[in-house]
Formats: structure tokens, C-alpha cells, sequence
């Protein structure tokens, strides 16, 4: 879903579609229609006219028939205008930010048909009182203010997770806008851990990207709300690409479509194998540590250079000088790719968050949500996972090869594994 336009619900002039989302307000004498040929607008508003308790994630429903929408205006209780936005259907307008706890607001739409005849409703409703039912946490795996990679999808985790009846719900909170526009879908992982956001094509360089996880004080199921209400801006960079064989125990690294450099890799030996799969880089440190004590065949804490992290189970691409007479031949490490010290100071100047990384050939497959796996299925299976209907026009797609020009284009979860 996506929000297109932005404004202060004084005077707006929009166009909206009918979505019901509850019953009718009172009729207004300022708002009856005025006399006239033709069938009368219809024209609904929710909340409910002295509708109390509702959530401060609450929203503007509207329902017309035989007009369009030409004003609206919300108002809190000492006559402030709430900016709010349209929903792309123009079924509600959503505030920007959320309502105050124990406050009334007052909103008044107006239609007007085709004879310029015009109708107006209003409605005036109560929020809730801050709940002490437990909040889910959810983390926006999106910084504003950064440029990331051709295939950063937006992440959203939760702990505990979201249980499927209560998705869809949570999915009509998030939202994303694209500029310029390159729409897309949300799909959920099983557990309800993570839920990801991309295209079907891989973001087009230069797309800046506006998301909103509004969240705050949403109702979750039946005993939990949401915690936070988030927001971040950020811009996509150049396209970048990483493919790994175990094969040749070879790095290919594109850049717009042309292979720029090959780089020997060794990756994990049999006992702790790396994924293979189509992953994202995740984070980048010059510098950090491994600790793999209590792990199974681990048990040791190492200090590592430019370390670049594609899953949350600990495989890394990092510079490891001491298998450099195995790299491009056996595989050695504990799961990650090793590369040489010269090699992955390269790659840190190279990469961005948000770029693909293809590993072929290992011995084990890539496992779902073992980092932000959103571009390790086929489009018609991602959009699959969505809680809600995908509009028409995202229909099953064909990605590109993660090697080619792009022509479409914080917290962490707990787990385990520390690279290797």
C-alpha cells in the first residue's frame, strides 16, 4: 500500500473510492444535500458519531456513492488542524502522527456530484485511554538518511510474532511510496516474525524510498498492541551484485552489469556448511568480533576486518588473511565467505546495505528468514505471503538475473552463530 499525497486536512481537494470501514454518523443540518435531479450522494463517515475508546492508531473512513470527496477536515478538541493522508483508495485518511490519548476530534468530509451539488457529514469520537495491554516490539530494518542497495527489501521484525489472524490488520499499517513510483508488495515469513516489503524488479537506482510503520497503539489479536509509530526516508544507490560458486570457489562482483573483479573465496568445510541462496548484505564493520563459545564447533572469539553480515546465523564475507593459501580452493571456514585482507578492504569501498549476494552449489539451502530473505523466491511466491489482496497490476514476474543492469530496481533479532 501506499500513501500519495500529504497535507493538512483544512481544504483538500481528493478523489476517493468507496471503503467502508463502519457504520454512519448523524446527519448534520449544515450537511443534508442540498435538492435537486439525480440520485442523492451517499456519503458515510467513520467513527460513529460520539464513538468512544478508539484506538489512537484510529483513521477517517469514507463511503460515497454518486460524488467524489472535495474536502475534509480533522480537528482535535481545541480546534487544531491533524494532518493526515489519504490512503491510496481513498477509503480513510490516516493521520501522520498518532491521536493523544483521552482526546476528542472532530472530522467533517464533503462530496460533491457531478452537478456540483455538495454533501457534508461529521463526526465527532473519543480515543482510548493508554491501554496496559502488552505491546508487541517491532523493528524497522530501514535507516533514514542512508543509500542502500538495488535489493533492500523493508524489513519489518516483531517479537513476540504476529499471529496470522491478526496480519492483515498490521499489513494495512505499513506503508511505503516510491519516487519515482515502483509499487510493490508486503509477504509474510510463516512464524510471523518478519515481514518484507520489495518490487518485483529490483529497485532502480536513485528511487528514494519513504516508509511508515505505524504501529502505535494499533490493536494486535486479541490481548496486544502495537509499540511504535516509525518513519525513515532513505535513497537507493548504485546496482551491485556478489555471486559465489563453491565450484570454482569463486566471487564474481558486478557492478551495473559488468563483472568489475573475481576474488578467491573459501567457505565453509563440510561440518559447518555455508547457505546457498539469494541473500542481502545486512550490516558492515571495519572491525568486530566473533565469539563462538557454546556453539557447536565453535568454542572461539576472534577479531575480524571488514566483516560484511548476510544472515543472522553468523555467515559473513570477511577478510581472514590466515586462509589465504585456501581461498580459491578448500573451504575452511566456520560458515562465512574468507577473502583476502586486500580483497575485502576492496569490497567494503564497493558494497552497500542492501545488496544481493548469490551463493551456489553448497550443501545446504538457504533457510526463510535467516537474514532478509525476500528475494529467495520467485515474485508469485512472495506475493503469496501477503495477508492482503496484491493489486492486479503486481501480477507474478520474472526477477532479473541478480547479475544484470538494473532496469526496475540497529536492533537485530536474536540468533545465533557469530561468523567464521
Amino acid at each position: 500500500m501506499e500513501l500519495r499525497r500529504r497535507f493538512t486536512l483544512s481544504a483538500a481537494t481528493i478523489a476517493a473510492t468507496a471503503l467502508a470501514l463502519g457504520g454512519c454518523t448523524a446527519d448534520r443540518g449544515p450537511g443534508k444535500a442540498r435538492a435537486g435531479a439525480g440520485t442523492p450522494t451517499e456519503l458515510t463517515v467513520t467513527p460513529t458519531d460520539h464513538a468512544r475508546n478508539i484506538p489512537i492508531s484510529g483513521e477517517v473512513g469514507v463511503t460515497v456513492r454518486g460524488g467524489k470527496v472535495t474536502e475534509v477536515r480533522i480537528r482535535d478538541d481545541k480546534g487544531r488542524p491533524v494532518r493526515a493522508e489519504p490512503r491510496a483508495d481513498g477509503s480513510a485518511w490516516v493521520p501522520t502522527a498518532p491521536l493523544a490519548h483521552r482526546r476528542t476530534y472532530t472530522a467533517e468530509v464533503t462530496a460533491t456530484d457531478d452537478a456540483g451539488k455538495t454533501t457534508t457529514r461529521r463526526t465527532t469520537f473519543t480515543t482510548a485511554p493508554k491501554s496496559n495491554v502488552p505491546a508487541i516490539t517491532s523493528t524497522l530494518y530501514f535507516v533514514g538518511n542512508r543509500t542502500y542497495g538495488t535489493a533492500m527489501p523493508v524489513t519489518v521484525a516483531f517479537d513476540p510474532p504476529i499471529p496470522k489472524e491478526a496480519r492483515d490488520d498490521v499489513q494495512r499499517r505499513l506503508f511505503v511510496r516510491t519516487d519515482p513510483p515502483q509499487p510493490g508488495a508486503w509477504s509474510w515469513l510463516d512464524d510471523g516474525t518478519q515481514v518484507y516489503y520489495r518490487a518485483p524488479d529490483f529497485w532502480r537506482p536513485g528511487t528514494t524510498i519513504d516508509v511508515r510503520s505505524a504501529l502505535e497503539g494499533l490493536p494486535i489479536g486479541k490481548d496486544r498492541i502495537g509499540d511504535a509509530d516509525r518513519r525513515a526516508t532513505s535513497r537507493i544507490g548504485r546496482q551491485v551484485a556478489l555471486e559465489v560458486d563453491n565450484a570454482t570457489k569463486q566471487m564474481s562482483v558486478f557492478r551495473d552489469g559488468k563483472l568489475v573483479r573475481k576474488i578467491p573465496v573459501s567457505l565453509g568445510k563440510p561440518s559447518t556448511p555455508s547457505s546457498s541462496g539469494k541473500m542481502v548484505i545486512m550490516e558492515k564493520h571495519e572491525r568486530t568480533t566473533f565469539d563462538t563459545r557454546g556453539e557447536p564447533d565453535g568454542g572461539y572469539v576472534v577479531d575480524v576486518d571488514d566483516a560484511q553480515r548476510y544472515t543472522w546465523g553468523g555467515e559473513f564475507i570477511h577478510s581472514a588473511p590466515w586462509s589465504e593459501g585456501d581461498q580459491g580452493y578448500t573451504n575452511v571456514s566456520h560458515g562465512c565467505a574468507n577473502v583476502s585482507a586486500d580483497a575485502a578492504d576492496w569490497l567494503m569501498g564497493v558494497t552497500q546495505v542492501g545488496d544481493l549476494i548469490t551463493v551456489r552449489g553448497t550443501e545446504v539451502p538457504l533457510q526463510p528468514g535467516n537474514g532478509w530473505t525476500a528475494w529467495n523466491v520467485s515474485w508469485d511466491e512472495f506475493v503469496r505471503g501477503s495477508a492482503l489482496p496484491v493489486p492486479a497490476n503486481l501480477g507474478p514476474a520474472t526477477s532479473p538475473s541478480p547479475a544484470a543492469p538494473v532496469t526496475g530496481a540497529t536492533p537485530e533479532p536474536t540468533r545465533s552463530g557469530s561468523g567464521g
